[in-house]
């Protein structure tokens, strides 16, 4: 029996309330109560259509609620199970070789920013603006994402890089936020910020060698992987937004 409906609430449902309140939601179906009952216990704005629309899909395709509350619970395992598996790519851009797929470094940079949702983490040694990862960082701004980009300084290179300041590539892209590692002021040994990376909404990371720049992107030799799922994007933005948290990394104002 075709159960479209339903199944499509139920995906909907779940993208609007979360894996945790999704299962909230099935054992209120499993206890029997029904629309009004669901509505009040998850009354947050924006996901009563969505929960409105299980009660009715499950109403219209004939459906039992213990049915429809076992078909939730799997579709949130099943998504879970999803979500947690690694997947690890390499990431090659400059001459081929037979039997390594290679893919432009600005193709796979600009596919993670066109994917994020809502935050997006990033740094970077050097950068210089392109169209392709202006576009694709102004598009991410406008549909919501919270943008933030951590560069190196002409004064923290110490000579090392030369012309504009680095963050005058992202000038132009509203509402990105931009960083700067503050070293201490004890007159240590030399230290550059290098690391190039991005992270999507804590599920996809993309590290390697390329700096923004687009020398990097599209012509150089560069190597990097690709890693989607796993506690690794997860890691890597944690620590990245707890050195913003102690100062480490502080905002920069262009």
């Amino acid at each position: 029996m075709s159960r479209l409906r339903f199944e499509a609430a139920v995906a909907a449902a779940v993208a609007a309330l979360g894996p945790s309140r999704t299962k909230d939601l099935a054992g209120l179906l499993a206890r029997g109560h029904g629309k009004e009952r669901a509505l009040t216990e998850l009354a947050t704005p924006g996901v009563r259509e969505a929960v409105a629309e299980v009660y009715e899909g499950l109403e219209g395709d004939a459906l039992s609620a213990a049915e429809a509350a076992a078909y939730l619970r799997g579709y949130v395992a099943a998504q879970l199970r999803a979500r947690d598996a690694v997947r690890v790519a390499t990431v090659w851009s400059g001459p081929s070789t037979p039997g390594v797929p290679v893919r432009a470094t600005a193709q796979v940079l600009v596919e993670v920013i066109d994917e994020c949702r809502d935050e997006l983490l990033a740094m970077t040694y050097a950068a210089r603006p392109y169209p392709g990862l202006v576009r694709a960082l102004t598009e991410a701004t406008i549909r919501g994402v919270r943008a933030h980009v951590v560069v190196e300084t002409l004064a923290g290179a110490r000579g090392l890089l030369a012309g504009r300041e680095p963050a005058g590539a992202f000038a132009s892209i509203p509402g990105l936020h931009l960083w700067h590692w503050v070293r201490d002021s004890d007159g240590g040994p030399a230290s550059r910020q290098h690391a190039k990376l991005t992270v999507a909404d804590r599920q996809v990371l993309f590290l390697g060698s390329a700096n923004l720049t687009e020398s990097a992107a599209r012509r150089n030799i560069e190597a990097g992987v690709l890693i989607r799922g796993g506690d690794a994007p997860q890691r890597a933005a944690e620590h990245i937004v707890e050195l913003q948290r102690r100062g480490v990394l502080q905002p920069l104002h262009i």
